[in-house]
């Protein structure tokens, strides 16, 4: 069994099984003379399934983030099979993102805000080398209200995404749902929520990750390369 530790990211390839294939196949193969809107909605969903399933059994770790993507993957099998009215769809679209985002506010009147799961810890930055260079500038204080302030950011960022999911869902999907057009609506949705929603989200965790950058820099004195954690830098 593969350790954990040495699980690296593939984006192309999770981009091509949990997007652009599904979305093909939505949108080509639904058809009576194809699949059939059921079975192209059940292959479709088939393939983000089990590459989610695949990465939470093979690395042994537990990702809260990858298993509301897998239940959001069923909930539109769901929906689709059942034959649900479509506001359904985009209720769905918009919840995933939505907890999480208010997960991420509410843990900041905890003692673990999430963002130090998410951003601020040792996989991506060296975090006792800042801490220790916090604590001999006497920062430390200073630095708490400011993550505080980046753990608003963050989920304002997934905030968005849940109003946009919400948005693009509804504008899109249509059509009854088990229907060869609901399928189609469903790729096309599916392809349009990397260029209007992911990346402009990604954006948005790129400035948080500059302001956390900034502010550890402003700080402690440490340039970006002794900020990023050791494997990041290799």
């Amino acid at each position: 069994m593969q350790a954990t530790g040495t699980h690296k990211p593939r984006p192309m390839v999770d981009l091509m099984v949990s997007l652009v294939i599904p979305s093909v196949i939505l949108m080509k193969l639904s058809g009576d003379d194809n699949l059939g809107a059921s079975t192209a909605l059940v292959v479709a969903l088939a393939f983000p399934l089990s590459w989610g399933l695949f990465e939470l059994t093979k690395y042994r770790k537990f990702n809260f983030i990858a298993l509301l993507g897998l239940i959001s993957v069923v909930l539109t099998g769901g929906i689709g099979l059942l034959q649900l009215d479509p506001q359904w769809l985009a209720i769905k679209e918009a919840a995933i993102p939505g907890i999480i985002g208010i997960g991420v506010l509410l843990s900041t009147y905890t003692r673990y805000p999430l963002i130090r799961t998410l951003i601020y810890n040792p996989k991506f930055m060296n975090v006792e080398l800042i801490r220790q260079r916090l604590n001999e500038s006497g920062n430390s204080k200073a630095f708490e209200r400011r993550l505080q302030n980046a753990t608003y950011l963050l989920s304002g960022t997934f905030l968005f995404s849940s109003a946009m999911n919400y948005t693009l869902a509804k504008v899109i999907v249509t059509s009854p749902a088990g229907s060869t057009a609901f399928n189609e609506e469903l790729g096309q949705m599916t392809l349009l929520s990397y260029p209007v929603i992911s990346i402009p989200a990604m954006l948005m965790m790129m400035a948080i990750f500059y302001y956390l950058w900034r502010t550890i820099n402003g700080l402690t004195g440490l340039r970006l390369e002794e900020i990023l954690a050791a494997n990041l830098t290799k």
